[in-house]
């Protein structure tokens, strides 16, 4: 009597593994002997940058507006720091609460609504 060998390979179908030839089960998806081994062509014509070539020089696109930011929030006025920045801050701060109670009314009453028996 003789064992006959079964070969297996995943079915990426099934998810499972399956019965194959063992032509099949050596070479698996992916691992094709024919892949070629150079690289490809390049995509785009102009070369990038390499960070030596680039220099040590930094361009900003306007002045440090940093320090007078920090002078702005570190003082000690009584302000909340999210209302510093002016009227844009106050509105945004309004509109978020308003909302933000709106809403959560408005899930009240949707829960409200919900909770009373149909009428049939």
């Amino acid at each position: 009597m003789t064992l006959e060998e079964m070969y297996y390979k995943f079915s990426g179908f099934t998810q499972k593994l399956t019965g194959s030839a063992p032509t099949a089960a050596y070479n698996p998806q992916g691992l094709r002997p024919g892949v070629p081994t150079e690289s490809p062509t390049m995509i785009f014509a102009t070369p990038t940058k390499v960070v030596s070539e680039a220099g040590a020089t930094v361009e900003y696109l306007g002045a440090n507006r940093v320090p007078d930011l920090q002078r702005l929030f570190q003082t000690s006025d009584g302000i909340p720091v999210h209302l510093k920045g002016g009227v844009p801050d106050r509105l945004l701060y309004r509109t978020t609460m308003a909302l933000t109670v709106g809403g959560a009314l408005y899930c009240l009453v949707a829960l409200y609504i919900a909770a009373q028996p149909s009428n049939k």
